[in-house]
C-alpha cells in the first residue's frame, strides 16, 4: 500500500506543479520516449542478471504492495510451532520428531500452523536442522556455524532483486539522456520546418530526460529500498528460528528458548512477553 500511495504522491505533486506553472499534461505523454527509456533499461537488466533474478524481481514487486513480509501474528504462529516441536522433543525424545519432519504435511504439529506450513523455505530450514539434531553428529557450535553460512547465502540471494532494481534506477537518467539525444538528432534533421514543429520535437526530447530522472529517483530507487527491506525482514525471520534452535540445544526450557528468539524480532512486529505466553497457552488447549 505504501508503494501505491508514494507513487501517487510523487507523480501527483510533480504533475500538479507542472500544470500550475502553465504546462500542459499532454506534452508529457511521449510514448516513444518511454519505449526507448524502459526498453533500454529492461534490456540492460537482462544483460546484467540471470533469469532467476528477473523472475524474482517480477514476483517481489507485487509482494511489496501487500505490506510487510511478516507480521506479529506470523511470529506468534512461528513461536507456537517451534514451542510444540521443542515440547515434543523434551517429553518424548528426539526420535519422536522424525515422523513430523519426514512428512510435515501430515504432522499434527505443523498442520496446526497452515501459514507457516505453506512457507516452503521456512519448513525446509526447520526440517534440515531438526534432521541434523536427530542424527546427533553435530554439536551446538558446528550447527551455529552452518546456520550462519546458510543464512548468509540466503540473504545474499534475497537481496538480488533489490540490487537489480537499484541498478535500473542508476541507469535510467543515462537512458533519459540517450532518449533526449535521439530527439535532438531528429530535431536537427527538421531545422527547415516550422518553428512550432521544432518546438514540439525539442520538448519531446527533453521529456525523455525528465522521465528518466523522475522514474529513477521517484519510483525505482525507493522501490529498491523497499525490496531491500523485505529481504532484511526475511533474514530477521530466520535469525529468530536459529536463535530458538540454539537456545533449545543448549538445554533451555522451550518457553525460555522461545524468549531468546522473541528478543531478536524487530520491534514493529515483536510480540511482548504476555502476548506470546497467552498465545502458547491457547495453542496448548487446542
Amino acid at each position: 500500500m505504501n508503494l501505491i500511495i508514494g507513487i501517487i504522491t510523487v507523480f501527483g505533486c510533480v504533475i500538479t506543479g507542472f500544470v500550475l506553472e502553465g504546462g500542459h499534461i499532454a506534452a508529457l505523454w511521449q510514448p516513444l520516449e518511454l519505449l526507448i527509456l524502459f526498453g533500454a533499461a529492461f534490456g540492460a537488466m537482462i544483460i546484467a542478471n540471470p533469469f532467476s533474478v528477473i523472475k524474482a524481481v517480477l514476483a517481489e514487486i507485487p509482494a511489496v504492495m501487500k505490506g510487510p513480509r511478516y507480521t506479529k501474528t506470523d511470529y506468534l504462529q512461528l513461536f507456537g510451532m517451534m514451542g510444540d516441536v521443542f515440547n515434543k522433543i523434551r517429553r518424548q525424545g528426539l526420535v519422536a520428531i522424525e515422523a513430523d519432519i519426514g512428512k510435515p504435511d501430515s504432522s499434527e504439529i505443523f498442520s496446526k500452523y497452515p501459514k507457516i506450513l505453506a512457507d516452503h523455505h521456512t519448513i525446509e530450514f526447520i526440517q534440515d536442522y531438526l534432521r541434523l539434531v536427530v542424527s546427533g553428529s553435530m554439536n551446538t557450535f558446528q550447527l551455529e556455524n552452518l546456520m550462519d553460512v546458510e543464512l548468509g547465502t540466503h540473504h545474499h540471494d534475497a537481496e538480488a532483486p533489490a540490487q537489480a532494481v537499484n541498478r535500473i534506477a542508476d541507469a535510467l537518467p543515462g537512458f533519459g539522456i540517450v532518449a533526449a539525444v535521439l530527439g535532438i538528432v531528429i530535431t536537427m534533421g527538421a531545422l527547415d520546418g516550422p518553428a512550432e514543429e521544432l518546438g514540439h520535437k525539442v520538448a519531446a526530447a527533453l521529456v525523455g530526460t525528465f522521465l528518466g530522472i523522475l522514474f529513477a529517483y521517484g519510483v525505482f530507487a525507493p522501490l529498491s529500498t523497499a525490496l531491500e527491506r523485505r529481504a532484511r525482514q526475511q533474514a530477521d525471520w530466520f535469525v529468530a528460528i536459529k536463535t530458538c534452535f540454539l537456545a533449545s540445544l543448549q538445554g533451555y526450557a522451550p518457553q525460555i528458548a522461545l524468549e531468546f528468539g522473541r528478543k531478536t524480532v524487530p520491534s514493529e512486529c515483536r510480540p511482548d512477553f504476555e502476548e506470546l505466553s497467552n498465545f502458547l497457552r491457547g495453542a496448548k488447549k487446542e
